[in-house]
């Protein structure tokens, strides 16, 4: 049955399917049991429903960080990469999450202070209080609500592929192949609408758990059975190795000359833009203390890795001839990796490796419906709809906001083309970096002026959307890449990183003009102390008091 799975067979593994039905089972019942662990007096506020009440010590916040940060399709992509295209467009992701912490261990204190200290719960919170503009705090929540639709869906697609290698693909009824990730869709908003933030940071203990120990064991099937040796000659082989239809190799085993730039700064630049996304700021502004984002700044590289080792899995599958012919017969890189462990592993372990791809699907998409909900209740709802929302009412509307935003990500995987998901999530790290300036500038200084960290923002995104729009191949017609030339030079970078210098640039000579015309440039409404305290405000505590007491009896205003 194994051999069947790696090709274009479309039984179903029922081992497989069981194994994996039992870990469902499990996460589902902790994604419940969730809503009483840590439980509060109330979960009627987002501090409680949608940050965990901010009491996340060190070893949670590793474990839902990692949830959070290295997701299915991180899972699937990755090696995915490396199998079809080479070392540049796979193994940067290794270098990029190593360069990563060091920056969070500089900045994410600060932020999760002032949070704390003012009850920001989003970064458009904070944005809003720090340059006292509404429009400008709109435009990072729906950069991040627009970036993080995308993301979800891309969670689907892991989990799509784990269906497909169980044999539950194929061509058959649009029930028939959709029905499991609807189910396990449905599930998800259950518990995460009565839970919250708890609900994946509890599942997050297994699914990293099932990670870990499918990585080890696969790198040690790698190192006995195969050899790195034999296993770096083939993929060297493959990417050398003109393809008669192109006349070119398929990939790049070994980055050159022409390629540096683009390695570079697709590593450099996805480091400056991870931890802007909602969900990421979200894992950190839940833990109960700065410290404890510092040691996970120091624990976090863990992860990268396992990324490193989970990367070479790619390399791996070429050396074994996988298939990634899908049950629908067509080819499809994404399924290197599930159908590497359903070549070479008994079907048991390949359904527990296929469970830690599909679990780890959940726990990101969880997280991202969480995040997404609160930018547009907080930054949307009550800016904009209903000023006078009480924390109760917020709580109310995050949760229906985030059955929204995930069975919107549903609808997007289901009735759209699966290329549309990865050309909006290759967008949406173009838009999503645009947020890095206002956000992280202003957790230093405030010198930019509100109106122009605006205009700067919206020359990049015009920027960004257009480059990354025009790139195309000869299958794919638009949003082919994410790299593009610099601009008035041939030199290829990631697009995101020149539209951010375009917003820096655009930011400071508007700054510099604005200032000297004495345009007025709002009021702070954070305090120097703020960036270094671990300890709310006492109108920030006095707000929490009166939300607790409402919450136990007292009549919510109408």
């Amino acid at each position: 049955m194994s051999a069947l799975l790696a090709g274009t067979g479309t039984g179903v593994n029922g081992v497989q399917v069981a194994v994996v039905l039992f870990f469902f089972v499990v996460v589902t019942a902790g994604g419940f049991v969730a809503a009483r662990w840590k439980r509060p007096d109330s979960m009627h506020s987002l501090d409680e429903w949608g940050l965990g009440g901010r009491r996340f010590g060190t070893v949670i916040t590793w474990f839902l960080l990692g949830g959070d940060l290295y997701t299915a399709y991180t899972f699937v992509a990755v090696p995915a990469a490396m199998y079809a295209l080479g070392s540049v467009s796979g193994f940067f992701a290794v270098p990029y999450t190593i360069v990563v912490y060091p920056m969070i261990f500089i900045f994410m204190p600060r932020l999760w202070s002032v949070s704390h200290r003012n009850g920001f719960v989003t970064p458009a919170d904070f944005v809003r209080g720090r340059y006292d503009s509404r429009l400008l705090s709109l435009a990072v929540a729906v950069t991040g609500i627009l970036a993080t639709m995308p993301y979800i869906a891309l969670q689907l697609v892991g989990i799509q592929a784990v269906l497909d290698t169980m044999g539950l693909g194929g061509s058959g009824s649009t029930l028939e192949k959709d029905l499991p990730l609807i189910i396990a869709f449905a599930v998800l908003a259950a518990y995460t609408y009565s839970s919250g933030l708890r609900a994946p940071a509890l599942i997050a203990f297994v699914k990293d758990t099932l990670i870990y120990v499918v990585i080890i064991v696969a790198i040690v099937y790698v190192a006995w059975k195969i050899g790195f040796g034999n296993m770096f000659d083939t993929a060297q082989k493959k990417f050398t190795t003109a393809d008669p239809k192109t006349g070119k190799p398929p990939g790049v085993f070994i980055p050159n000359g022409q390629t540096y730039w683009a390695y570079t700064t697709l590593a450099f630049g996805s480091a400056m833009a991870l931890f802007m996304y909602p969900h990421s700021v979200t894992g950190v502004l839940a833990a109960k203390n700065r410290r404890v984002i510092r040691r996970n700044a120091a624990l976090l590289p863990l992860y990268s890795l396992m990324l490193g080792f989970l990367a070479l899995l790619g390399f791996a599958a070429i050396y074994k001839h996988t298939s990634i012919i899908g049950q629908d017969g067509k080819p499809n890189a994404q399924l290197a990796a599930p159908h590497f462990f359903a070549q070479v592993f008994p079907d048991w372990f390949a359904g527990v490796a296929l469970s830690a791809i599909g679990i780890g699907a959940l726990v990101p998409a969880a997280i991202m419906s969480i995040a997404a909900a609160n930018l547009f209740t907080r930054n949307i709802y009550r800016d904009f709809i209903r000023p006078h929302a009480t924390p109760r009412e917020e709580a109310r509307v995050s949760k229906l906001a985030s059955l929204v935003v995930k069975f919107g990500a549903l609808a997007f995987v289901l009735f759209l083309d699966k290329q549309n998901a990865l050309n909006f999530q290759l967008l949406g790290g173009v838009w999503i970096m645009q947020t890095f300036l206002g956000i992280v500038a202003g957790l230093y200084t405030r010198w930019f002026h509100r109106w122009a960290l605006l205009l700067g923002w919206a020359a990049a995104m015009v920027y960004g959307t257009i480059a990354a729009y025009r790139q195309s191949t000869p299958k794919v017609e638009h949003f082919a890449s994410s790299l593009a030339p610099f601009p008035f030079t041939d030199t290829k970078v990631y697009i995101a990183v020149s539209a951010i210098v375009i917003n820096l640039v655009v930011s400071i000579v508007l700054t510099a003009l604005f200032r000297m015309l004495r345009v007025p440039a709002g009021t702070d409404a954070t305090a120097k102390q703020d960036y270094h305290s671990d300890a709310a405000s006492p109108a920030v505590a006095e707000e929490a008091a009166v939300t607790l007491a409402a919450a136990e009896g007292h009549p919510e205003p109408a």
